[in-house]
């Protein structure tokens, strides 16, 4: 923490000055990692978008010791709880009062080792409890998909559950390999989560759907009115064919 001499230096320098909200660095080393990014990103804001208090970002320079511009680090992915869902343009731990729960690094051919080492021991001491790490075309790490939970300080790897889930215990949802990508399985209501767009879609395909059964059984429902007022129509002219044939039988007799 900053002294209170350098508290009051630094509060004459403006935050976003202090604090920049770029590294520099790119936020995705190919258009792959970038477009799963922003699934996983969107699934993720999906998800817990009914509860505003949980925050969901990426890319976003994440301070962690006041007054030390250079004490950074940009996860991919984070997930805060009970910080509400504003827009931040910068991560301060100090101002926010805690760390993120979860946080998740996409790795790269340039990053992986990096991921592996430095950031997983920044991550252990800032004591966050998930660091999960993926790697989009399945060539640096050790495994596809890796999840760590932090158990006395240190990372312990979490082991895939039969189907190859890899459970992250803060967020109580599965990440999975589904068809090559990275998706994520919600154990509690038995569905694979997904994006807003995805969502919406699903919806409209559901609400079709039933606008084409609806569509049918009125179809259905039409025709066996027509089937049923043929049949009276032919009853009909039966009976008057048979009272016909009656009463020239009587008339003759």
């Amino acid at each position: 923490m900053a002294t209170k001499a350098e508290k009051e230096k630094l509060s004459y320098v403006p935050t976003d000055a202090l604090y920049p909200e770029e590294d520099g660095e790119p936020m995705a080393a190919s258009d792959l990692h970038r477009e799963q990014l922003f699934r996983t990103l969107s699934t993720l804001e999906t998800h817990f978008s009914q509860d505003p208090t949980v925050y969901v970002s990426g890319d976003i320079l994440m301070y962690y010791v006041e007054g030390s511009p250079d004490k950074s680090i940009s996860p991919d992915v984070l997930v805060s709880f009970e910080i509400g869902m504003k827009k931040r343009r910068t991560y301060l731990v100090w101002e926010e009062g805690k760390v993120p729960e979860f946080v998740m690094e996409f790795s790269s051919k340039n990053t992986y080792q990096n991921d592996l080492t430095k950031k997983m021991g920044i991550y252990a001491s800032l004591e966050i409890q998930n660091y999960f790490l993926y790697d989009a075309e399945g060539l640096y790490l050790p495994s596809q998909l890796m999840g760590f939970e932090l158990v006395s300080g240190v990372y312990v790897e979490v082991q895939p559950d039969e189907n190859g889930g890899v459970r992250s215990s803060p967020l109580d949802l599965d990440f999975r390999i589904r068809d090559g990508e990275i998706g994520i399985y919600d154990p509690v209501t038995g569905d694979w989560v997904q994006t807003r767009a995805e969502a919406a879609e699903a919806r409209a395909t559901q609400e079709a759907a039933a606008r084409q059964e609806e569509a049918t059984r009125a179809e259905a429902a039409e025709a066996r009115a027509t089937q049923e007022a043929n049949a009276r129509q032919q009853a009909e002219a039966e009976v008057a064919q048979l009272r016909e044939q009656l009463a020239r039988l009587q008339a003759r007799s």
